[in-house]
């Protein structure tokens, strides 16, 4: 788990607001940004498309502290990704945000998760590994911040869950997300619970013969009743009309 590369990102200040001004600077192939903390007003910026596809190629979806150039201005600043707003049509950059971070105050940014290791679960049990949480929030100083939260999971089984509470310490670094939230867990593939369920309910052919079976000597029972019945029947009508007839 390493501790992050300090990148600089060249930078300009602006005095234009405004969707007219952001307009402008989008049209000569620069970014409409903004930097703003705790400890300063919001200050405007603006930044080189070609500066800035440098910057995301080398961040990579790491978690990075930028220093910031302000060309004119001797005072770096650090800050890191807050925020990239692009289109959604034509996937332009709109905007940027950036926020200002102090290399002696602690901050909170969230971390990407990293698995490593093949989990025992794969390996010998045909389970899958399943990722709950893709980012972390910590809280540390710019100096401890690591690039990413790397989860081993080499001894986890089926059934199994790593979660916050159980990752390893990292040095300066707090995690801010409840003990009890899953990252990542071990599971039984698709195919082998369809399998098992498949085992475990019985087929539509095997109870259709006893279910007819049973319902065959039921029919063949209410015939003879009835049968019988009709008999009777005949007899009772049969002795008026021969009385009628000896008359």
């Amino acid at each position: 788990m390493s501790t992050t590369t300090q990148l600089i990102l060249n930078v300009t200040t602006r005095a234009q607001t405004g969707r007219s001004a952001s307009r402008r600077l989008r049209k000569v192939n620069l970014i409409p940004a903004i930097l703003y903390g705790k400890h300063s007003a919001p200050e405007k910026l603006s930044i080189e498309v070609p500066e800035f596809t440098r910057l995301l190629k080398a961040v990579a979806g790491r978690a990075v502290v930028l220093e910031l150039n302000r060309g004119e201005q001797a005072e770096k600043a650090l800050s890191f990704l807050q925020e990239v707003q692009r289109d959604p049509i034509t996937d332009r950059y709109l905007h940027v945000d950036l926020h200002e971070v102090k290399s002696d105050e602690k901050f909170e940014i969230r971390v990407p998760v990293q698995i490593v290791g093949e989990s025992f679960g794969v390996k010998n049990q045909s389970g899958v590994i399943e990722t709950a949480s893709y980012a972390l929030r910590v809280r540390c100083l710019p100096k401890d911040l690591p690039e990413t939260l790397a989860v081993d999971v080499t001894e986890l089984k089926v059934g199994e869950t790593i979660k916050v509470g159980g990752l390893k310490p990292v040095p300066g670094v707090e995690f801010l997300d409840p003990k009890g939230q899953p990252v990542v867990s071990c599971v039984e593939s698709v195919g082998e619970v369809a399998s098992d369920t498949a085992a475990a309910t019985p087929s539509a052919g095997a109870g259709a013969p006893a279910a007819a079976a049973g319902a065959t000597p039921a029919a063949g029972a209410a015939a003879p009743a009835a049968g019988a019945a009709a008999p009777a029947a005949a007899k009772a009508a049969a002795k008026p009309a021969a009385a009628a007839a000896k008359k």
